[in-house]
């Protein structure tokens, strides 16, 4: 059942200490569990900055995020995130990179194991079935440099899949590909979505993106940044990028727009 406090912030705001920049001031959002939330705004608004924040990457200088009742590096619920780099170890084959966060996760000394302990036994199915998620079954013994850019993309959204998180954190995963591979790629990625649900919180500057994959878009805007629309997505599920083509979806796409100040 959703929850409505599945992800909570509270008066959100980030200072930077080094240059005293305010970043973000005042935000407040609460996302249910399995939605797919797209985040837009112009370039410097805060919108990654709020991403940081939300996967504990970013403490926070004012107010409070809560990820099932508890800050996202207490939280119960593991965080995937995927930035716009692919940032994988060139020197590890495809199946060792995907399988950095469970050799991360057994490293972190849970209570009765040694902190040298190996992955779990099970990594190399929990890797496998990462690798099929995205259609890189068959790449395993591949290493970076013989990837595509959306290949190697791919191997980062498994990596990030792989401990089979409640959070999946996007910050502009296909900003780095070329137009046709960015659309393959976000037509993959909500078939991965619609088949194995899992809440998503999306950065992205494409507006049709946007619409295309979420169930609701939030509009940042001003700065320091703020949320400052919400709109909901109300296109039917399934979707495929045929529903580009509807008179719905562009409406969507102009109110999104229209939310966007200059």
């Amino acid at each position: 059942m959703n929850t409505p406090d599945f992800l909570a912030l509270r008066d959100v705001g980030v200072t930077f200490a080094d240059t005293g920049e305010t970043a973000l001031a005042g935000v407040s959002l609460t996302v249910s569990a399995g939605a797919f939330v797209a985040l837009v705004g112009r370039s410097g608004v805060g919108k990654s900055t709020l991403l940081r924040v939300i996967g504990g990457l970013l403490r926070p200088t004012t107010g409070t995020v809560h990820l099932q009742g508890a800050a996202p590096a207490d939280s119960p619920a593991p965080i995937g995130i995927v930035f716009q780099r692919d940032n994988l170890m060139p020197w590890r084959t495809v199946a060792e990179n995907v399988r950095l966060p469970l050799e991360l996760g057994a490293g972190k000394g849970r209570k009765g194991e040694r902190a040298d302990a190996p992955a779990p036994l099970h990594s190399s199915a929990l890797v496998a079935d990462a690798l099929a998620m995205v259609g890189l079954a068959g790449q395993e013994d591949s290493y970076p440099a013989q990837l595509s850019g959306g290949m190697a993309q791919r191997v980062a959204l498994a990596r990030a899949l792989v401990h089979r998180p409640a959070l999946l954190l996007l910050d502009e995963p296909f900003g780095a590909l070329d137009a046709l591979t960015r659309e393959h790629m976000a037509d993959e990625l909500l078939d991965i979505w619609q088949a194995h649900p899992v809440t998503v919180l999306m950065v992205t500057h494409s507006i049709g993106e946007a619409v295309l994959l979420a169930d609701e878009v939030m509009v940042m805007n001003d700065r320091p940044g703020r949320i400052t629309e919400r709109i909901a997505i109300d296109l039917p599920r399934p979707r495929t990028m045929a529903i580009e083509a509807t008179a719905a979806y562009q409406a969507y796409v102009a109110a999104v727009r229209g939310a966007i100040r200059a």
